[in-house]
């Protein structure tokens, strides 16, 4: 009977949270009907709400956005958008921090989390895998003796929280593995184990 319990939870609990996590996306994502004028929404339209209609809503918006932008004239209104938020004080600094940090993640030509290592913490005898995020800036690094890299430690089970670090180049050891897979062993608390590469197959 413990069998059988066992291999039930084993098959509804990763079906029950993968439910879980896209209902709650669909639904966030749905609330972009809220900018669709009252007489135009599906609960007026034909009597009841649509799920997921907000999501596909989004999702267009957002294709066509950057479908607009990406020409002449869509570079022009962003550019002048821009230099209209970097004249209202506060909202600079908050804008200027969120883009930066987005063109980091998201361009394809960034470098952000490219690279699984690890490294020592939360002190020199304990391991845990962190991602490679860049070098130290600014007046920071002029207060940094030696190479020393950027990394982001992720938190178990929710890698969206963690850590940024500054860490010697001789303590981080890169890892011969790809961010996604990393990112499966963080989630699953280490029960995800990666496929074993032998040290011989690495040199």
């Amino acid at each position: 009977m413990r069998k059988y319990f066992i291999t039930g939870l084993l098959i509804l609990v990763p079906l029950a949270i993968t439910a879980w996590v896209l209902s709650a996306v669909i639904s966030t994502m749905d609330q972009s009907l809220l900018f669709v004028p009252e007489r135009w929404q599906p609960r007026n339209l034909v009597g009841f709400d649509i799920p997921g209609l907000g999501t596909m809503l989004t999702v267009l918006i957002v294709f066509l956005t950057g479908l607009l932008t990406n020409n002449l004239v869509g570079n022009y209104v962003v550019r002048v958008w821009e230099k209209l938020l970097q004249r209202i004080p506060i909202v600079n600094s908050l804008y200027s921090s969120v883009k930066q940090v987005s063109d980091t993640l998201f361009s394809s030509s960034g470098n952000a989390f490219r690279k699984a290592v690890l490294v020592p913490y939360p002190h020199q005898n304990s391991w845990t895998i962190a991602f490679l995020t860049g070098v130290p800036g600014g007046d920071v690094k002029n207060h940094l003796a030696g190479d020393y890299v950027s990394v982001y430690v992720p938190t178990t089970p929710n890698p969206t929280s963690g850590f940024f670090l500054m860490m010697k180049r001789a303590d981080v050891v890169e890892l011969d593995m790809s961010v996604d897979t990393a990112l499966k062993y963080i989630v699953s608390m280490g029960v995800v184990v990666p496929e074993h590469v032998p040290a011989a197959a690495k040199e």
